[in-house]
């Protein structure tokens, strides 16, 4: 179980759309209050949403081959199947095979984030959250048996490393402000190039893992 909370939370840290919205946030004039909003507006997101498992569960798994049981792992057999799907449509949307082929355009919300104001700025990322993925982190908690302060930790440290991206840039605002700007220019340049082939790679990775441990968790009732 905390394997696979690793992996979940490791790729949602990842996830380039969220992270470009931060880096466009810190850019932006107020950037650190705008950061900061959009740091607990996605903090405050998951640990509610972990909060709230855990407390239907009351920290005990799920009881196998029961209906619940079922209906869990067969939603974490969504979730990765949605994300590989998504790998495959996001993968033809690379760069452009011809030199003179129209830029794409970025999205409508990036265009005026600068605009916002850092209560705006939760709501954001409370929007930007990678739901898929946060459905197979709530799935793979109901598996979780919580006998002791370490492992409710281990649980909710699961929030920390979803969030640990926009921790780190948000205290890098804080700490180097006159660094700041070209560092995330640099940062942003790099995600814009490479964007759609990590969440290629990203999705269709985390897809099939799920999907490998959901089926083996439906065949043999663990």
């Amino acid at each position: 179980m905390l394997i696979q909370l690793f992996v979940i939370g490791l790729v949602v840290t990842l996830e380039p759309i969220p992270l470009t919205a931060m880096i466009l946030l810190l850019a932006a004039e107020g950037g650190l209050l705008k950061g900061l909003g959009y740091v607990l507006g996605w903090m405050v997101t998951l640990v509610g949403i972990v909060a709230a498992t855990v407390a239907l569960t009351g920290g005990k798994p799920l009881i196998p081959h029961s209906n619940p049981s079922t209906a869990a792992l067969s939603v974490k057999l969504a979730a990765g199947a949605i994300l590989v799907f998504i790998g495959y449509r996001r993968r033809g949307r690379g760069r452009p095979s011809s030199s003179t082929a129209t830029p794409k355009k970025e999205p409508r919300w990036m265009s005026g984030i600068n605009r916002i104001n850092p209560l705006a700025a939760a709501g954001l990322a409370f929007l930007l959250q990678p739901w898929v993925m946060v459905a197979a982190g709530v799935s793979t908690i109901t598996e979780a048996k919580l006998s002791s302060p370490l492992e409710y930790f281990a649980v909710f440290a699961f929030c920390l490393l979803c969030s640990a991206s926009y921790l780190v840039m948000e205290t890098y605002a804080a700490l180097r402000p006159a660094e700041v700007q070209t560092s995330l220019q640099a940062l942003l340049g790099w995600i814009t190039r490479h964007r759609d082939e990590a969440i290629v790679f990203l999705s269709v990775a985390l897809g099939l893992y799920l999907m490998a441990v959901s089926i083996y968790g439906l065949v043999s009732g663990t």
